[in-house]
């Protein structure tokens, strides 16, 4: 059995917090005693994130709209004040669109790319200074099957995740020599608010859970070994298209 590596008092910045795939991530690296920034869009998510792990002390609540570059400073500003460094980025927010190519607007176009691709781009750059000075430096990129694929009605979102899932892959390449890891996580459909809201005919049957996600991303982190992974592609059997 391979060693765990010990998480205990590791630090970890994760966007998209508030709920899905952030706060199951959340919950469950708090057992591993993480202490954790919760960054989002609405405060009161996030506490209830910061509550349900049962260790809101050591939890740091940021609320903020990472697509401006100022709420991105004051985050990184208060971060590392309370935690001193960050071992652990994950990047999870994004935004999903359902529409035709046709019909997709250049403003949705901009704001999902802003959203999807721009914003982990920025904030891997902004935190590498802080994690080059961990013993534990890790990138985690939540993207999706939509990295790979593309379905009719997501023309903009397709063009988003495979945008990150480049990135992650010249990333992983670039900052291997320095210990540095950058992982992309790419689950079929995860059921969560965001595919309740976009894909209200689907159903949970069969669908992955967030906190299935979350045991992934936690193994990557708990077995830091000498098989580098860039890519891990989640999938159940669904109905297709799905986000």
């Amino acid at each position: 059995m391979l060693p765990k590596y010990d998480l205990n008092g590791k630090r970890a910045l994760i966007t998209g917090a508030g709920g899905g795939i952030g706060r199951a991530l959340a919950l469950r690296l708090a057992e591993d005693g993480m202490k954790l920034a919760l960054v989002g869009r609405d405060y009161q998510k996030l506490v209830q994130t910061a509550a349900l792990t049962g260790r809101p002390l050591d939890m740091l609540v940021l609320p903020g709209d990472l697509t401006q570059d100022r709420a991105v400073d004051a985050i990184l500003h208060i971060l590392k004040g309370h935690f001193k460094g960050l071992d652990v980025l994950v990047n999870n927010a994004g935004m999903a669109l359902n529409r035709s190519f046709e019909e997709t607007t250049l403003e949705e176009y901009d704001r999902i790319m802003d959203i999807n691709a721009r914003v982990p781009f920025r904030l891997c750059q902004r935190t590498l200074p802080l994690l080059r000075q961990s013993d534990c430096p890790t990138i985690i990129n939540i993207g999706s099957v939509v990295s790979h694929k593309g379905y009719a009605q997501q023309s903009a979102y397709a063009a988003s995740k495979h945008a990150l899932l480049g990135m992650t892959r010249a990333m992983a390449k670039e900052l291997a020599p320095e210990g540095i890891r950058v992982h992309l996580l790419a689950p079929g459909g995860v059921y969560t608010d965001m595919v309740k809201i976009a894909r209200p005919d689907l159903s949970p049957d069969g669908m992955i859970m967030p906190e299935e996600i979350a045991e992934v991303a936690a193994f990557l982190l708990e077995h830091r070994t000498n098989g580098v992974i860039d890519e891990i592609q989640i999938h159940r059997a669904v109905k297709e298209p799905f986000l």
